[in-house]
């Protein structure tokens, strides 16, 4: 017995439906990665299960006394005096009447608030979205649910984080969790569900397992619609000829062909790819920053001490580190934004720099996607290549009619895409990519990553995405702790490689890192790259 089913769910917000008579079923043990396109209806999917909004059509069967919690992209907690005060109120934990119940969720609480590095005694009203969203994790948790609901959980967290939520989601009792993180679904997810075109599609076992089985679909889709459209061509060509056909009375062949016309008319096409092109500009200097035994303080806390570095034109860094270690600092260290209290920094010669920010503090809410794209201009300019900025959104999957739309009607996923198009609206041979992937479905996540594998210019990534990371740097820089900045050869794989193996002999006491999920390969091809070399 299922714990929860849809049978013929229907739900639309504007032109197409969210869902058209879609069917899912999850049980007990069942861990669900959730996928599909930005703006496909997946968190009101989650919405509808979690019973926050109703479906048009169609029934949702829920197993008696079952218990399911929400967490939301961007959690909303109640005013209180302290955060742990807030997520009582949340949770409703003053509502529990056995008081040993009440204590057993309450000391849950702390731990989970312990285990995501969150501090139960802070200020609600000054917690960072990244904290807000560990702290209603930590909630989650504790309330020990029959079926856990998450929506984009890794967004705010770093890779301590995140191998953290890894080990406590492997002892649900069951979870549907949307997320654009491929390693987080190679470990977590027990079956992938994807919303493609209002249909929930069921894929057995992880990510891995997911790519190569949605190749098969896709090939068999595709070869499928050519032999419709090529009967429909045929069906077409014959009514044409108009006085044979009412001379055959063939009426069943008639009304065959009415039919056709209204299933291709139906048919819905898979939302096409970001189109990405990157333009480096001229050359940068051979030396794009050079720094010199430098130091950077905030009061008591050091977050960079005695580094010294040599970015050269071509190269790609990822800065690894936990929440909080000065990954972005170091960034405007490089870039000479700001100084350092001791030590030089040097900056090449004929440096462009392009900056993504993780906060989007770059758009304004009020402006329109085109004046935020091209101020004052209906033309771009790319390289060599000239197009009108109708055009170029539409690249990014913004259709014309939302052109006009201001920034503030866009969802997390769409401010993401504006960002990346405004980025590389303009020449640049520096890039700076705090977070790029958040929010991002995985299609534009992979064509994401191909883009900066062919860039000429030189990267500088921050990013706690494991496969991005590996998909796409050569060289990492690693905080580990204290200021101290650590060099390595390749990404994120590589690292852990080098940590758990280190050149020198250890030291006598050893300390025995965690363990982590293998991420995807680099090089393995996704099935869109299936597709294309079929």
């Amino acid at each position: 017995m299922p714990l929860l089913s849809l049978r013929d769910a229907e739900l639309a917000y504007g032109l197409h439906p969210l869902l058209d008579r879609a069917q899912f079923a999850i049980d007990r043990g069942e861990r669900v990665g959730l996928i599909g396109r930005n703006g496909t209806g997946k968190s009101s999917l989650l919405k509808v299960i979690a019973g926050r909004a109703a479906l048009d059509d169609g029934e949702l069967v829920v197993g008696d006394g079952l218990r399911i919690v929400l967490v939301e992209q961007e959690p909303e907690l109640p005013e209180a005096a302290t955060l742990r005060d807030s997520l009582s109120e949340r949770g409703g934990l003053h509502r529990i009447a056995d008081e040993r119940a009440r204590w057993s969720v309450e000391a849950r609480l702390n731990e989970y608030l312990h285990r995501l590095s969150v501090g139960g005694e802070r200020d609600p009203g000054s917690a960072s979205g990244g904290e807000r969203k560990r702290a209603a994790l930590a909630l989650a948790l504790a309330l020990d649910p029959d079926l856990l609901l998450l929506d984009e959980p890794t967004n705010h967290l770093d890779i301590d984080g995140i191998l953290a939520l890894e080990e406590l989601l492997l002892k649900v009792s069951a979870a549907i969790v949307i997320t654009h993180d491929r390693a987080f679904l190679d470990r977590v997810a027990t079956r992938i569900v994807e919303l493609d075109r209002g249909l929930l599609r069921s894929y057995p076992g992880n990510f891995a397992t997911y790519e190569s089985r949605k190749a098969d679909q896709l090939a068999a889709e595709e070869i499928a619609n050519r032999k419709f459209d090529k009967f429909w061509a045929q069906e077409e060509a014959w009514i044409r000829k108009g006085i044979e056909a009412r001379r055959t009375r063939n009426e069943g062949r008639v009304r065959r062909l009415h039919e056709l016309r209204e299933q291709r008319a139906a048919r819905r096409e898979r939302l096409g790819n970001v189109k990405v092109t990157l333009d480096a500009g001229e050359r940068s200097g051979k030396l794009v920053a050079e720094l010199d035994s430098i130091t950077k303080r905030f009061g008591d806390r050091v977050i960079v001490q005695n580094l010294s570095l040599r970015v050269q034109r071509g190269d790609r860094w990822g800065l690894i580190g936990p929440n909080g270690a000065g990954k972005s600092t170091l960034i405007k260290l490089i870039l000479g934004v700001i100084q350092p209290d001791s030590g030089t920094v040097r900056l090449g010669s004929n440096v462009q720099v392009a900056y993504f920010d993780q906060m989007r503090e770059q758009l304004d809410p009020e402006k329109s996607l085109v004046q935020t794209i091209s101020p004052g201009s209906d033309w771009i300019e790319i390289g060599n290549e000239r197009k009108h900025v109708m055009t170029y959104l539409a690249d990014f999957l913004f259709p014309p009619q939302r052109a006009s739309s201001p920034v503030r009607s866009l969802s997390g996923g769409e401010r993401n895409r504006l960002l990346l198009a405004r980025l590389f609206a303009r020449p640049a041979n520096v890039l700076i990519m705090d977070e790029p992937t958040n929010d991002l479905d995985i299609e534009s996540l992979e064509l994401l990553e191909e883009t900066l594998q062919s860039y000429d210019g030189t990267l500088l990534l921050v990013s706690h995405d494991r496969t991005f990371i590996d998909n796409v740097v050569t060289q990492a820089l690693v905080a580990e702790g204290g200021g101290k900045w650590q060099e390595y050869v390749g990404g994120y794989s590589d690292w852990l490689m080098q940590r758990k193996s280190p050149a020198e002999p250890a030291p006598a006491k050893k300390t025995t890192p965690r363990a982590a999920p293998k991420p995807s390969k680099p090089g393995k091809l996704s099935y869109k790259e299936t597709r294309e070399l079929a």
